[in-house]
């Protein structure tokens, strides 16, 4: 287990033991039993509620990743091969790479100013072009929920109905965030939710697909367990996956689920505590909710640096070829030969992240823009330049479960001993 999960169970009650050992001594170690049901009704119960309107009776299906829920979402909108796809650039890869499992070309869209999410000018002007080039509306628009930030969801949707495109709202850093009081993930055809170890709540990796009703959960169960007849042997006759997730995982999420609220509450008191420190940094801007309809999880707190604040060591950023993975990242990486791309984080921004680093502070740039990706070189791009300005002076902040006021008040005083007045 990563030492994010282990801080987040070691902070629970524990009934995700208790949910655990149950599945043990009910032999229910596989992908299916009690703890996935009562999971996904957990996760309906809470994605159905809004403020001051009837519950919107969604489904849920639990599955092994966010990034599964993606695949399966896009699967669900037809997407195939030589298909495009919309999606915003200003994101993690798990939001774009589903797409071409599919055989399918990412369409990538930049950002607006305020959330920092997809911009809806820029994606109108995109689905224009696409059907101008290719004769061919495209097959999905995904928007992404960037840090736990809403996005402008009502103006989505509103193009999307126009050109009768449907919507894959990838809310997987958003679980809690709600925008004009419903909850994200609840807008579109499909919501996708990650619980992997570092979000809001952990089932130390999985996720969930939000699908408009028990039709449509019977279809995504279908494909996300193996794409079965039901015949007494293995009969196929399409392809499916095996996405579902296993029972003793979504034991630890029904437990999690217990101190959902109080997690995003605790998120939301280190953001307001950073806002209370920040406020006379110059230089330092908190990034916030743009109006009273955003209501954000706060998943992770980010600020901006301007590009004119000088930091400590910043002469010397980059000097260095970064070996292994930085700070928490998970997996296995490619050695770097060289300490520089051709898009990066500014020199202050570089050097204030390895300042904090060596105060014993994780922290990390902003997503770099998936137009700037290499892999994506070719992809048709509509950009404005807002997801790479964003990308070159910004940085993440601790903000997890485990973060206290005094840790609070130590990051704080670590990036203003670090800023040359």
């Amino acid at each position: 287990m990563s030492e994010r999960i282990l801080l987040c169970l070691a902070h629970m009650s524990g009934n995700e033991m208790k949910f655990i050992e149950e599945a043990f001594a009910d032999n229910w170690v596989v992908p299916l039993g009690p703890n996935v049901n009562g999971f996904e009704d957990d996760l309906k119960a809470f994605a159905d509620k809004r403020e001051g309107a009837s519950p919107l009776n969604k489904q849920i299906v639990a599955l092994s990743s966010g990034t599964a829920a993606v695949h399966l979402a896009l699967l669900a909108c037809g997407v195939g091969p030589g298909d495009e796809v919309l999606v915003q650039s200003f994101t993690f890869c798990a939001s774009t790479h589903p797409v071409t499992y599919l055989g399918a070309t990412p369409v990538l869209i930049d950002s607006e100013p305020d959330s920092w999410n997809m911009d809806p000018e820029l994606l109108e002007k995109a689905i224009k072009d696409r059907i101008a080039v290719t004769g061919r509306k495209p097959k999905a628009i995904v928007p992404v929920y960037l840090y736990g930030m809403p996005a402008r969801i009502d103006e989505i949707l509103e193009i999307a109905a126009r050109y009768d495109i449907p919507v894959v709202e990838d809310a997987a850093e958003g679980l809690g965030s709600r925008f004009d009081g419903q909850v994200c993930g609840t807008f579109g055809r499909f919501g996708v939710l990650s619980f992997n170890g570092n979000k809001m709540i952990t089932t130390s990796g999985g996720g969930a697909l939000i699908v408009p009703d028990d039709e449509w959960k019977r279809k995504i169960m279908f494909y996300a367990t193996q794409a079965r007849e039901s015949y007494p042997y293995y009969q196929h006759e399409e392809i499916g996956y095996n996405y579902r997730m296993s029972n003793i995982c979504a034991g630890i999420g029904r437990g999690q689920m217990t101190v959902l609220d109080e997690h995003i509450a605790h998120h939301r008191h280190v953001q307001a505590l950073y806002r209370e420190l920040l406020k006379d940094v110059e230089g330092v801007t908190l990034h916030e909710n743009p109006s009273p309809r955003y209501d954000s999880n706060f998943w992770l707190c980010t600020v901006t640096l301007d590009p004119d604040l000088k930091v400590k060591g910043q002469e010397n950023a980059y000097n260095e070829v970064v070996k292994g993975a930085v700070g928490g990242a998970a997996g296995v990486t490619h050695a770097a030969t060289t300490p520089h791309t051709d898009c990066e984080p500014n020199t202050n921004v570089e050097a204030m992240r390895v300042a904090l680093d060596v105060a014993g502070i994780e922290s990390r740039p902003l997503w770099k823009p998936m137009h700037r990706q290499p892999v994506y070189a070719k992809v048709p791009s509509y950009v404005n330049g807002v997801s790479e300005s964003l990308f070159t002076r910004g940085l993440c902040l601790p903000s997890g479960p485990w973060v206290t006021d005094e840790h609070v008040r130590y990051i704080v005083d670590c990036i203003k001993a670090n800023i040359i007045k």
